[in-house]
């Protein structure tokens, strides 16, 4: 039996809503954007739930992962995939033609695609820009083409990342607004750094501004049960009851790792110790203990860093006017020294660049990790009462 758990339901009815769209998830189509925390289990599911439910409703599904080769540029990484699925079009004994024959019922005879350019000149100076070859698979395919980008917030970090955004911002203006498209485009990006993400689809100056832009949907209740019942097939001994169980997961952040991290040390109890009086003081430790990586990074960045942080942390909701004379007053009262406005733009920006905090509209920020945050307000209760 598989130890990956599946998510079918939530993979089925995204791939709906984005291949065959109602009225209100028409927008989709403009770019989706999936942010969510680390270790939650977002790449899991794109390759094993979504990508196979995209296929199965008939879409031909390019994917790219920027981590995969952190030395590649994301341009570099983007333009390989298509290249390869460009190859295996051409195959006639290629599975993905195979399955393109079988599922969305596509009849390119015995030879494959013929597509009027050279592969290897995709990219270069003067060769075919990457809307004229996602235009001729839409046209040829006669299907949705879908390009999932994992860890997007990569490509914004270089000029040709930039620019490769640009070029696929092109190619769905050039393909999906055509009266009699055979198959539309659609861009999915999705990434660990919440900040990063969210300014792709709100700042004017990205290529997809005004795209989807929702948080990832964690694992929930029924992935716990499903730990439970391994734990229950594969060993004896009382386990904690689902309740507290899910609890603690709540607790982790919805991070699988550490729930299962949380749970080996359950099962390390001497006997006759109850697993629901013990799996909340794990759980709340190793989430202490997580926070407090992400706490200390705040403190490496310096004092007028921690003080912008903790105003941010403070702030019920949004926090507003951190670069304000007020806050500027306050930050200096924090770090001992003055403080001018101009510097706090700077360190801002390494606290977004760290992934600590994110922007949430225009000059209001969050920060990004909420079990952090309130990780951090339990310590600073506590040392006020001290």
């Amino acid at each position: 039996m598989s130890s990956i758990y599946r998510r079918p339901v939530l993979a089925a009815q995204m791939a709906k809503q984005l291949l065959d769209p109602g009225v209100l998830d028409e927008g989709l189509r403009s770019g989706l954007f999936l942010s969510g925390l680390r270790r939650t289990g977002k790449t899991t599911f794109l390759v094993n739930d979504l990508i196979p439910a995209l296929e199965e409703a008939g879409a031909l599904v390019i994917y790219v992962d920027l981590w995969s080769n952190t030395q590649t540029s994301p341009a570099a990484l983007v333009l390989a995939a298509l290249r390869k699925t460009l190859v295996e079009l051409q195959t006639p004994t290629s599975s993905l033609l195979q399955r393109l024959r079988r599922v969305a019922g596509v009849d390119v005879g015995a030879f494959g695609f013929k597509f009027g350019f050279k592969l290897e000149a995709l990219g270069t100076e003067g060769g075919p820009t990457l809307a004229q070859a996602l235009t001729e698979i839409v046209d040829q395919a006669k299907t949705n083409v879908v390009l999932i980008v994992d860890e997007v917030q990569h490509a914004i970090a270089s000029d040709d990342g930039n620019q490769m955004l640009l070029a696929l911002k092109s190619a769905r203006d050039a393909i999906n607004p055509r009266p009699a498209t055979p198959g539309h485009f659609i861009f999915i990006g999705t990434g660990s750094h919440r900040a990063l993400v969210s300014e792709l689809t709100a700042r004017r100056n990205q290529a997809f501004v005004g795209a989807t832009s929702v948080p990832y949907p964690v694992l929930d209740g029924d992935y716990v049960q499903h730990l439970l019942d391994r734990l229950a097939r594969e060993r004896a001994g009382p386990l904690p009851s689902s309740a507290v169980a899910v609890q603690a997961f709540t607790t982790l952040g919805s991070r699988p790792e550490e729930m299962l991290r949380a749970l080996r040390q359950l099962s390390h109890l001497p006997p006759g110790a109850k697993p629901d009086e013990h799996l909340p003081v794990i759980a709340a430790t190793l989430r202490s203990a997580a926070a407090d990586v992400e706490l200390m990074k705040v403190e490496q960045l310096g004092g007028l860093a921690t003080a912008i942080f903790e105003r941010i942390a403070a702030a019920d909701g949004d926090a507003r006017g951190v670069f304000s004379a007020d806050a500027a007053a306050e930050y200096t009262k924090a770090v001992g020294k003055d403080v001018r406005v101009d510097e706090i733009q700077p360190v801002v920006n390494d606290l977004l660049a760290a992934n600590l905090i994110m922007r949430r509209g225009h000059g209001m920020y969050g920060v990004t990790d909420p079990f952090v945050q309130e990780i951090w307000r339990e310590k600073k209760a506590l040392k006020d009462e001290g």
